[in-house]
């Protein structure tokens, strides 16, 4: 009885850390072959990382452009096709 108890557990056991080691791995492989992977990545590009802050135009500023062109910050045209 006790060998049988024992087997069983032994069984068990096997099961559920092949399970939990299943279950970790597809949790650290998913993420990255997802589709919205892709498009959260193309969205956190094309979103500014800091603000410009409003200056007050006193008429004497020429050298201040009316918008940022920043060319390190790709394009979101696509965004706005989806």
């Amino acid at each position: 009885m006790a060998r049988r108890l024992a087997a069983f557990l032994k069984d068990a056991w096997v099961k559920v850390l092949v399970a939990s080691f299943t279950t970790g791995g597809l949790g650290i492989i998913l993420p990255t072959v997802r589709p919205f992977t892709k498009y959260a990545t193309m969205i956190n590009q094309a979103t500014a990382n800091n603000y410009p802050v409003p200056l007050q135009d006193d008429g004497n500023m020429p050298d201040v452009p009316s918008q940022s062109q920043d060319p390190k910050v790709p394009s979101s045209g696509w965004l706005k096709k989806l």
